[in-house]
């Protein structure tokens, strides 16, 4: 395989170009001993290594791992206490799994635009808000509200990346959800992650997230007298493993991504009609990220380096109040439910109707870096990328 085909069109996530069997001794060790349930161990299991292992690496004082970080923000949610209808202010700018946790907790979401990042502004809060949900998204911290009693971070994209202040992303408020879906920074091919300091907060996760039990690992589950029903989103021994191995690597990935980054910056070409989105310091340096003078332009960008084989996508995709799930308030129960709750008021927060940031995401370009590749190889592929975008 040539080096422009490898260091074209990405198939692997970052984290997995770290899957290697010879390096997958977790793996290896719940297989043999033949449990795959976190909770039939007769020693401490391998989710619960890896949820200590997370809470101590990111500077939280309880972790608990599920199935996906959708499931991460319902428990979030749901461990608010929160009554039906209750509103949740949400990013304008986001995977639509982020309004579609919060509407199947039956609560409802309301769209809060963008700043220049493309991050929720938090300006744009009403200072009565309870419920807010910020996304790091492509890596970019964004802005933490203060001032709200529950703030959910949803860092599913940005695993690894710092506040302002140094502490870890998903840290700052509440709670704090993260991914290990395939396209994300690590990955088990799907897998969530919550971490919070709040003990009784992490208590009622535990406790939902498994029937609504009160577990002793080994046992069958108990219900004590004042128990509240739950869901299963226990999270298996051979995922765990993965996400362990995964967590081994992290730092890895972090600074072969930095590396890239830097590499990139030296020689992207001056262009006065494009310009380079700036990453803080503490931002996981997953993409470069460009703004074109227009669509137009950012669009011939697009055809160009998809012709070389070099990966690209837009965030076009991302905007909530085009979304059908948004628009079309359609729901699988009868009623409407949860749309048939929502308060009698916009339930979006714009200065302009989000049209500066229709704008801003229809010239706006992103191509990902490699952290696995050695130095000389990120250098190759910075300059392909940047020869590409020379000639646009």
């Amino acid at each position: 395989m040539t080096l422009d085909k490898r260091l074209g069109q990405r198939f692997l996530p970052y984290g997995a170009n770290y899957l290697a069997w010879s390096d997958m001794s977790e793996l290896r060790e719940v297989v043999e001993q033949k449990v795959l349930f976190r909770y039939q161990t007769e020693s401490e299991s391998m989710a619960s290594r890896l949820e200590r292992t997370v809470a101590d690496r990111l500077g939280a004082a309880h972790a608990l791992a599920v199935h996906n970080c959708t499931e991460a923000l319902r428990l979030c949610l749901i461990s608010t206490r929160p009554s039906i209808g209750d509103v949740v202010y949400v990013p304008a700018v986001t995977f639509v799994a982020v309004a579609g946790a919060v509407l199947s907790c039956g609560l409802i979401p309301v769209l809060v635009d963008a700043d220049e990042s493309l991050s929720m502004d938090p300006t744009l809060l009403p200072p009565d808000a309870r419920r807010v949900v910020v996304a790091h998204m492509e890596g970019t911290v964004a802005r933490v509200p203060r001032d709200v009693p529950y703030v959910i971070e949803d860092c599913a994209q940005s695993l690894g990346a710092r506040l302002p202040d140094g502490r870890h992303a998903g840290t700052a408020g509440y709670a704090g959800t993260y991914s290990f879906h395939h396209n994300k920074v690590l990955t088990s091919g799907e897998g969530g992650l919550i971490v919070t300091s709040d003990r009784e907060a992490w208590a009622r996760m535990r406790s939902y997230h498994d029937h609504g039990s009160a577990r002793v690992p080994g046992r069958y589950p108990t219900w004590d007298a004042d128990a509240h029903y739950g869901e299963n989103f226990v999270t298996s021994e051979e995922v765990a493993a993965v996400q362990s191995q995964q967590f081994r690597h992290l730092d890895e990935v972090l600074a072969g991504l930095e590396r890239m980054y830097a590499i990139a910056m030296e020689l992207l070409p001056d262009r006065p009609d494009l310009r380079v989105l700036p990453r803080a310091a503490g931002d996981a340096k997953v993409s470069l990220r460009f703004r074109w003078e227009s669509r137009e332009l950012r669009d011939a960008a697009v055809d160009a380096l998809t012709a070389r084989g070099i990966a690209n996508w837009t965030l076009d995709k991302y905007l909530l109040p085009d979304h059908p799930v948004l628009k079309a308030r359609r729901s699988l129960y009868a009623d409407g439910f949860p749309w048939s709750h929502a308060p009698d008021r916009p339930l979006a927060v714009s200065r302009d109707g989000f049209a500066r940031t229709r704008d801003l995401l229809d010239r706006t370009l992103c191509v990902p870096l490699s952290p696995e590749l050695p130095e000389q190889e990120q250098i190759v592929a910075a300059k392909t990328v940047c020869q590409v975008l020379e000639v646009v």
